[in-house]
């Protein structure tokens, strides 16, 4: 796929409302539901089974219920790729095709990244692909579900599932996507733009430096090249996204 093409995947992708999203809940179409008790501490630990198996892992994701995001969305994302991956890739969550269908970075931003691996020289099957949140958070506008950003309380609940993904996975690097993934890995300052593309070690003395983690890369999410407000803007955001990747790309073949 061109850069070109990925581009227009942005464009042309179908839309849906939200009556045919494949559910039963009855709130379905009021979008995700507000966190009641956003200070409270909530976590998905207790239906996270102590294993190091990625399958096993999978098959118990569906029965979480460690925030309230599963009221809404049409199912959990789970991450996807080989569980002897050298990289580990983070973003924030799912979005609308990633819900519909079950599996990580399958729409539009996916389509981008898939192409910013290829130009960096990363063999997609060397890379696992994985969300902090493993639900779509999302409001309607019009016919349309639109990403929303989630809240701290809930990246912090779904943190034992990205924690146990990266102990069964092999990973040699941790890549995060955006600044949503990069605060949940290196912690609430973390300052991505400032960042991106070094090669990272985790916060010493802090929750953070218990992850099953060596090395850190952090750089743009792929969808903040496709909202770039126009054709040059989009080129030169996907050009440091690319830029960024080939820090990984060195990283792993030395």
């Amino acid at each position: 796929m061109s850069f070109a093409e990925a581009e227009r995947s942005e464009v042309e992708r179908p839309e849906y409302t939200a009556e045919r999203v494949m559910t039963k809940r009855k709130d379905q179409g009021r979008g995700s539901p507000a966190d009641k008790n956003a200070g409270a501490e909530r976590s998905a630990a207790p239906f996270v089974p102590g294993t190091t198996s990625i399958s096993a892992l999978r098959a118990a994701a569906p029965g979480c219920r460690g925030c309230d995001l599963y009221k809404t969305a049409t199912q959990v994302v789970f991450g996807a790729g080989p569980v002897k991956a050298r990289v580990i890739m983070v973003g924030e969550q799912p979005g609308d095709q990633e819900d519909r269908q079950g599996v990580p970075f399958v729409g539009p931003a996916g389509a981008m990244l898939d192409k910013a691996l290829e130009d960096a020289g990363i063999p997609r099957s060397e890379v696992y692909l994985t969300n902090a949140v493993k639900h779509f958070k999302w409001e309607p506008r019009g016919k349309r579900r639109i990403h929303k950003k989630p809240r701290i309380s809930e990246i912090k609940a779904c943190r034992p599932w990205l924690e146990a993904e990266l102990r069964a996975v092999k990973l040699q690097i941790l890549v995060c996507l955006g600044a949503t993934a990069a605060q949940s890995v290196m912690g609430s300052q973390f300052k991505l733009m400032q960042n991106r593309g070094k090669l990272l070690a985790l916060p010493p003395d802090s929750k953070e430096s218990a992850l099953p983690v060596e090395q850190v890369v952090t750089t743009i999410h792929p969808s903040a090249v496709l909202r770039a407000p126009d054709t040059e803007g989009r080129r030169a955001a996907y050009e440091s996204l690319v830029a960024d990747l080939r820090v990984v790309a060195k990283a792993i073949r030395g």
